[in-house]
């Protein structure tokens, strides 16, 4: 972890309160403690039913709060007094006992790394335990995950509007739905892509790289010259005495006036005079908005406090653009740079940057990717923390197993019907190292074998059959908690970071796709489609001496692949040379 990292996370409190819950999580816990049910082993899992924005994955984000939620979870005297206070008056005074003495200590949880693009009902989280204890916890975690991730997968769907090479500035703290909105807006976009926030305390708690110069507001702050004095500034190298650049920028902005053919009394005075008094406090830092009264005004005014910065020594930065035509004004403010280039011999002026704000969405980048324009920077803010395309995950925490027992929940929508038991995810990987499909097994089958054909079935599809030989085979979960302790080191935001845009990166182009993305493949083994079968078919019936474990496997010619053959068989062949999926 990074150093600044690591030492201000001492300053995030260490502590979400099991309060964070609805009533409800509280009053099934009484009811198992009454049923004497509440030691029971279950297990639960954490998913979400169809890809954000209609899009063909997500990244999943807020593994790192869920933990420490986890290692905190105890609740205090005080919030018991609450709950006393809510929960139904028949409440038993033993359960606030019980509740006493409550923490995670039995608590196991496997988790997707955060970070990785992850897609429709495949498991981000498995969180295993007392029945009671990890009901308590559905709500908080799906709390800590959903817009998380939300952001997260908002931001990557920015970059690849953006493209690579433009940078994207995250300026969304002032839009975000609140405190923690906010902070975890800001990491998250810097995961998804972003490279930098304007959010001061988000770059000391994560190390992210800050950005910020000057708003609307300073600039009308001005009426004269007179307001900028005083304005001395020293020579960036060597020796030399203070200068004062007021009357150097008047003398710049003559010569660029009559370079660019344009009339100085086009020139706002009050402008021309902010941007000289921060010129000369912040001479590495000169970028400010140009259009606080005109593109005209801000630019002759910009150009004559560079150059006089330039004759200093100092290489200012560039400009902000934020309303109107931001494609047709870059170009015209490029055009002028380069123009002063050349009639002032100043090469920094080749090299200044064009930033563009003003309610920036997915679909204006969409467009300044189709349209000619000299923008190098785009600032986004309410479009990227309040997600106004899809404002929630839809993340479910859905129990599959009770005492050993598989069990599901079996409903008319088929996309709300859950798969049973506990399970094992893998990548299959094609040998491009491109994923080619997710595969769900039970968790004590054999992993699929590099190299070897295997057959299995799509999620939602399941009457049909697909052959896959995955060229590499990746298993997602990891161990990341047990005994009341987190068991994966820290990550920095930066390692996260890295990891999401490799996930991403590996990604085939018709799978990150903005629109009309094509399905990734998600698909259940044929051990595991046995007992989602066998409980579809019995009603959610299910005996301990039936459990996943003592399910024999299902080879091809046993039941299950006879149903499935009832239903038609198609077949989806990963050569391990190719990276193409064919059906036939």
């Amino acid at each position: 972890m990074a150093a600044p990292e690591r030492m201000a996370w001492a300053h995030v409190p260490d502590r979400v309160s099991p309060l964070l819950a609805d009533l409800y999580q509280f009053t099934m816990a009484y009811g198992y403690w009454r049923a004497q049910r509440h030691e029971e082993p279950a297990t639960f899992e954490l998913f979400f039913r169809s890809n954000p924005f209609k899009g063909g994955f997500a990244l999943f984000c807020g593994l790192r709060e869920c933990t420490r939620f986890l290692r905190g979870f105890r609740l205090s005297e005080e919030e018991l007094g609450y709950l006393r206070s809510v929960l139904p008056p028949g409440t038993h005074p033993d359960f606030f006992s019980y509740l006493r003495q409550l923490d995670c200590s039995g608590v196991t949880v496997r988790a997707v790394p955060e970070g990785t693009a992850v897609f429709a009902r495949v498991p981000l989280m498995e969180v295993s335990g007392p029945l009671a204890v990890v009901q308590l916890l559905e709500t908080g975690l799906l709390c800590l995950v959903s817009y998380a991730s939300l952001v997260c997968t908002n931001a990557a769907r920015f970059r690849l509007a953006a493209g690579p090479k433009r940078r994207l500035l995250e300026l969304g703290l002032r839009r975000a739905q609140g405190l923690d909105g906010g902070i975890t807006a800001s990491r998250c976009a810097y995961i998804g892509g972003f490279d930098s926030t304007s959010n001061v305390q988000a770059g000391f708690l994560f190390g992210i790289p800050v950005t910020g110069t000057v708003a609307h507001s300073y600039i009308t702050s001005f009426s004269s010259l007179e307001e900028a004095e005083p304005c001395r500034l020293a020579p960036a190298c060597g020796p030399g005495a203070p200068v004062d650049l007021l009357p150097q920028g008047q003398v710049w902005l003559g010569r660029v006036c009559h370079l660019l053919g344009e009339d100085v009394a086009k020139v706002r005075e009050g402008e021309l005079a902010a941007f000289l008094s921060y010129a000369a406090a912040y001479p590495s830092n000169f970028l400010p908005v140009i259009d606080s009264y005109s593109i005209t005004s801000g630019l002759l005014s910009f150009c004559a406090v560079a150059l006089a910065l330039c004759e200093l020594g100092y290489k200012p930065l560039g400009v902000r653009l934020d309303s109107g035509d931001l494609c047709r004004q870059s170009t015209e403010v490029r055009r002028a740079f380069r123009t002063c280039a050349e009639g002032f011999a100043e090469p920094a002026f080749l090299t200044l940057s064009i930033v563009a704000t003003n309610n920036i969405s997915e679909r204006s980048l969409e467009e300044l990717s189709d349209t000619e324009n000299e923008i190098d920077k785009v600032g986004v803010g309410t479009h990227l923390v309040t997600c106004p395309l899809q404002p929630s995950l839809g993340g479910v925490y859905k129990l599959v197993e009770v005492r050993g027992r598989a069990t599901m929940k079996v409903s008319e929508d088929p996309e709300k019907s859950t798969v049973p038991g506990r399970k094992t995810v893998y990548r299959l990987l094609d040998t491009q190292g491109h994923p080619v499909l997710d595969l769900l097994c039970t968790c004590d089958e054999p992993p699929p074998q590099e190299g070897v054909e295997l057959r299995c079935h799509p999620l939602g599809q399941e009457q049909m059959s697909i052959t896959v030989t995955p060229a590499r085979v990746v298993s997602l979960f990891q161990d990341v908690f047990s005994r009341g302790q987190i068991l994966q080191p820290p990550e920095s935001v930066q390692e996260v970071r890295e990891r999401a845009q490799c996930s991403l990166h590996t990604l085939h182009p018709r799978h990150k796709k903005l629109h009309n993305p094509d399905p990734y493949p998600v698909a259940l083994s044929e051990r595991l489609l046995s007992v989602l079968t066998e409980l579809r078919r019995d009603g959610n019936k299910w005996s301990p001496a039936g459990s996943l474990r003592e399910q024999p496997a299902v080879g091809p010619g046993g039941s299950a692949d006879n149903s499935v053959q009832q239903g038609g068989r198609c077949r989806l062949q990963v050569e391990v040379s190719d990276t193409d999926i064919q059906r036939d």
